[in-house]
C-alpha cells in the first residue's frame, strides 16, 4: 500500500528546519524563555524554604558559632546536592525527557532485562540493550546479577514506585508548608492574629489555587512569571543588605571546617539539626520530577544564574541579622523578622503570591509522576487533559487535582503551624534523594558505562551526604513524619498490586494471539465461502451488508485482534468490509492529516485492512466521522497503490461502504480468578492480590471513555479470561 508498515518515531512528525543556524537560535530562544516559566514554577518550593529553615532547626536562640555552622551546612547542601548532584548529574539520566525516580527505572528496564512487558505492545517497545562487550568489566557483573536475580529485580521497581509515592506524599505537604509559613508573616505584622485565623486564610488561598489548575501549567506558569523571580531577587537584596548592616563575618560559613564543628561540637543534638537544615533544599526533586514539561537547559539555567545566588545571600543575609539580634526572637520568623525596614507588607505580599507557586512546582511534580505510571501500567488510567501545545507532557488531571485539594486542606487544619508540619515535611525529599543517588549511580554504569571506579567513590560522597540527612530526620517519625511515610507505602502497594494484576493480565491475554490461518478456512482474498476452522468448530461464515471497525489494541501484524476473532466466533459472521483499528499516540501536540494513517491489505481475508492511526495528544481522534474519513484514507491508500484485477473490485467496495451501516466493535474482557485447589498461603495471597486488582479494574475509567461515537453504533463483545 501507500504507507510503509514500520513503526514510526514521534520525531518524523516534525517538521525540521533546514538552516542550522536559525535552528541554534530557536533552541536557545526556547530555552531562554523556559528559564524564565522554571522561575515561576519548579523554583517555588525550594525557593520558599528562607521562610521557615532556621526556625524549623533552633528551638532558641543559636550561638555565633552555631548558626555559622548550621549556615556552612546549608551552604554546601546547595552547591553539592542541588547544583552538582540534580543540575549537572541527575538531569542528564532522563528517559526521553522524563524525570523522577520511576523515569529512572524506566530507563534501566529500556538497558537491561528487568522488567516485563505487555506482549501485546510489541511495536511500542525499544529495548536498548548493550553487547556485553561493550560493557565495562564491573557494568557486565552488575548487570548479570540484576537480570537474573528477581529478588533484585522486584526491589528495583519498589523503590522506584516508593520514590514516586514519596514524591507525592510530599505534594500534599508543600502547599501547606509554604502557605503556611507565608501566611505566619501576617503575625508580625499583627500579633493579636489567632491560629484559626492564619489556617482559615491559608486554606482559602488553597483552595482558591487549586480551582485555577484547569489552565493549565504553562498558562499559571506565565501568570506568576515575576512572582518567583521578584521574590528570588528581594531576598537577595535583603541579605545584602543585612550582610551590610549587621554582620558580614558570617562569610566564614563558605568554609565546610564550620559546618563539621558544628556537628562535632553539639554531637547528638548537632546531628539532630540536620532534619531542620535539610528543608533548605526541600523541592530539589521537583527539578528533576518536573523535567518532562520543561527542558534541562533552562532548568540549569534558572538555577544557576538566577536561584543559586539569590537563595545563597537570603540564608547568608538572615544569619547575619539573626547574629546580632537583641531580642532573641529573630530566629521564630527568620525571613519576616529580617526583611529591610519599611518592607514587612511588600514581603508579605509577594511571600504569599510565592507560596502558592511553590504549591504549583509540587502539583506539576504529581501531575507528571502519574503520566509516568499510567503509561508504564502502575496506575488506572485516568483523565488527562494536555494544556501546552509544545510540552506534552504538561497536563491536568482532574480526579489528582480535587484529591490533592482535599488532602492539602485537612494537612493544613490538622497540623496548623510550619513548626508542627515541619516534623513531617523533608522526610519525604530526602528518601527521595537518596534512592535517586543509587538509581543514577546504576544508569551511569549500564547506560552511561561508566567504569565503576568512576561511578562508586562519587556514589559514596553522594550517598553520605543523603544518609546523614536521611538517619537525623527519621527520628521525626514519631513526630508527625509516620503520617507522609504511611501515605507513601499505601500509595507504593497500590502501584505495585495494579502492575502485578497487569502482569497476570497480560499472561493471560498473550494467549489470545490468533493468526488469520488459525482462525478461518481458506485464507484467500479471492470471493468464495468461508468457514471457521476445524478448532472452532467448522461453522461456515456469512457476510453481512456493512462497515465494521473493529478496535485493535496491540497493532501486531499477522495477529488479529479479541474484537474480531471473539466476533466472528460467536456470530458465525463477518461485516463486508473490515477494519482492525489501532490507535498509537506520539509525544508530539498534533499530527498532519497525510502523515496519521498507516494502511495494510490483510492479505489472507477478503476486504479487511488493518488500519494504524497516529496521533498526537491534542488531536481529537474519536468523533462521529471516523468512519467516513478511515473509509476515504483507505480509499485513497489504494487508489495510489499498485494496480490489478481487484483494484475497482476495491474502490467499488469502499465507495459503497459509505453507504452500508456502520458499527464500532469493542472488545469487552471479563476476567475471573482461578481459585486454587491446593490449600496454600502464597496461593490463596494471589488470589485476593487479584480479587482486588479486578475491583479496581472495574471501577477505573477505561481509555476508551473520551468515545464520542453514537452510541447505536457501538457493540461489545464480551469474552472471559481467567488469571
Amino acid at each position: 500500500m501507500a504507507q510503509a508498515e514500520s513503526d514510526v518515531h514521534a520525531g518524523e512528525a516534525f517538521v525540521g528546519i533546514d538552516d542550522d543556524e536559525e535552528k541554534a537560535r530557536a533552541i536557545a530562544e526556547n530555552d531562554l524563555q523556559g528559564s524564565r516559566k522554571q522561575a515561576s514554577v519548579i523554583y517555588g518550593d525550594i525557593g520558599t524554604s528562607p521562610l521557615y529553615v532556621y526556625s524549623s532547626t533552633f528551638s532558641a536562640q543559636p550561638s555565633w558559632q552555631d548558626l555559622v555552622g548550621a549556615l556552612s551546612i546549608i551552604i554546601w547542601s546547595l552547591t553539592l546536592i542541588v547544583t552538582v548532584k540534580y543540575c549537572f548529574i541527575v538531569l542528564s539520566a532522563d528517559d526521553d525527557g522524563q524525570g523522577g525516580t520511576f523515569a529512572l527505572y524506566s530507563l534501566l528496564a529500556r538497558y537491561t532485562n528487568i522488567s516485563r512487558r505487555d506482549p501485546r505492545e510489541i511495536p511500542g517497545i525499544r529495548l536498548q540493550r548493550f553487547e556485553t562487550g561493550d560493557l565495562k568489566t564491573g557494568g557486565k557483573s552488575l548487570r548479570g546479577l540484576l537480570e537474573k536475580s528477581r529478588t533484585i529485580q522486584f526491589f528495583l521497581q519498589f523503590i522506584g514506585v516508593l520514590g514516586v509515592s514519596m514524591v507525592m506524599a510530599d505534594g500534599v505537604l508543600t502547599p501547606a508548608q509554604s502557605v503556611l509559613g507565608a501566611i505566619q508573616g501576617i503575625k508580625v505584622a499583627n500579633p493579636n492574629l489567632g491560629t484559626s485565623a492564619i489556617v482559615g486564610i491559608s486554606c482559602g488561598i488553597l483552595v482558591a489555587f487549586f480551582l485555577i489548575q484547569p489552565f493549565g501549567t504553562s498558562k499559571i506558569g506565565t501568570m506568576f512569571a515575576p512572582v518567583v523571580a521578584i521574590w528570588l531577587l528581594f531576598n537577595l537584596c535583603a541579605g545584602i543588605y543585612n550582610l551590610a548592616v549587621h554582620d558580614y563575618t558570617v562569610l566564614k560559613a563558605f568554609s565546610p571546617h564550620f559546618a563539621f564543628s558544628y556537628l562535632v561540637r553539639n554531637g547528638h543534638e548537632g546531628w539532630k539539626s540536620l532534619g531542620g537544615l535539610l528543608l533548605a533544599f526541600t523541592g530539589v526533586e521537583a527539578l528533576f520530577a518536573d523535567l518532562g514539561a520543561f527542558s534541562k537547559r533552562a532548568v540549569q539555567l534558572s538555577w544557576i544564574c538566577l536561584a543559586y545566588p539569590c537563595l545563597l545571600i537570603a540564608y547568608i543575609g538572615q544569619a547575619a541579622y539573626i547574629s546580632h539580634d537583641e531580642t532573641k526572637q529573630a530566629f521564630t520568623n527568620p525571613f519576616f523578622n529580617t526583611v529591610p525596614p519599611g518592607t514587612l507588607y511588600f514581603s508579605l505580599v509577594i511571600a504569599i503570591l510565592a507560596a502558592i507557586v511553590a504549591s504549583q512546582a509540587m502539583i506539576t511534580s504529581t501531575f507528571q509522576l502519574l503520566t509516568q505510571i499510567m503509561r508504564l501500567s502502575y496506575f488506572p488510567h485516568i483523565k488527562v487533559i494536555h494544556t501546552s501545545q509544545t510540552f506534552h507532557e504538561q497536563v491536568y488531571m482532574p480526579m489528582a487535582n480535587w484529591l490533592l485539594m482535599i488532602g492539602t486542606v485537612i494537612i493544613t487544619a490538622v497540623y496548623n503551624n510550619t513548626t508542627s508540619l515541619g516534623n513531617a515535611y523533608g522526610v519525604c525529599v530526602i528518601t527521595v534523594t537518596f534512592i535517586t543517588t543509587c538509581m543514577v549511580s546504576l544508569v551511569a554504569i549500564l547506560v552511561w558505562r561508566l567504569p565503576a571506579y568512576i561511578v562508586v567513590p562519587l556514589w559514596l560522597v553522594f550517598a553520605s551526604l543523603d544518609a546523614a540527612f536521611l538517619s537525623s530526620v527519621y527520628e521525626k517519625v514519631p513526630d508527625g513524619a509516620w503520617f507522609t511515610l504511611l501515605l507513601a507505602f499505601i500509595l507504593s502497594c497500590l502501584f505495585t498490586l495494579w502492575r502485578f494484576g497487569k502482569e497476570c493480565q497480560w499472561e493471560a491475554e498473550s494467549q489470545d494471539q490468533l493468526s488469520p490461518q488459525a482462525l478461518l478456512f481458506p485464507t484467500t482474498a479471492t470471493k468464495g465461502p468461508v468457514a471457521l476452522t476445524s478448532t472452532f468448530g467448522g461453522t461456515p461464515i456469512s457476510t453481512v451488508p456493512g462497515l465494521g471497525i473493529f478496535f485493535d489494541k496491540s497493532g501486531i501484524t499477522d495477529t488479529l485482534p479479541p474484537s474480531f476473532f471473539q466476533f466472528v466466533i460467536k456470530f458465525a459472521a463477518r461485516p463486508a468490509v473490515v477494519v482492525l483499528f489501532n490507535m498509537r499516540p506520539l509525544p508530539v501536540p498534533t499530527v498532519p492529516l497525510t502523515d496519521r494513517y498507516i494502511i495494510r491489505r490483510v492479505s489472507e481475508i477478503d476486504s479487511c485492512y488493518a488500519v494504524t492511526l497516529r496521533h498526537g495528544y491534542t488531536d481529537n481522534i474519536l468523533y462521529p466521522g471516523l468512519a467516513q474519513d478511515v473509509v476515504q484514507q483507505i480509499a485513497i491508500s489504494i487508489a495510489k497503490g499498485r494496480r490489478n484485477d481487484m483494484t475497482a473490485a476495491e474502490l467499488d467496495m469502499m465507495q459503497s461502504s459509505r453507504n452500508s451501516p456502520t458499527v464500532y466493535i469493542l472488545g469487552k474482557e471479563t476476567i475471573k480468578i482461578g481459585w486454587p485447589s491446593v490449600l496454600s498461603p502464597k496461593a490463596y495471597l494471589r488470589s485476593w492480590l487479584l480479587w482486588t486488582f479486578l475491583w479496581l479494574r472495574e471501577n477505573s475509567r477505561t481509555k476508551l471513555a473520551d468515545l464520542d461515537i453514537d452510541a447505536d453504533k457501538v457493540v461489545e463483545v464480551g469474552f472471559i479470561k481467567e488469571l
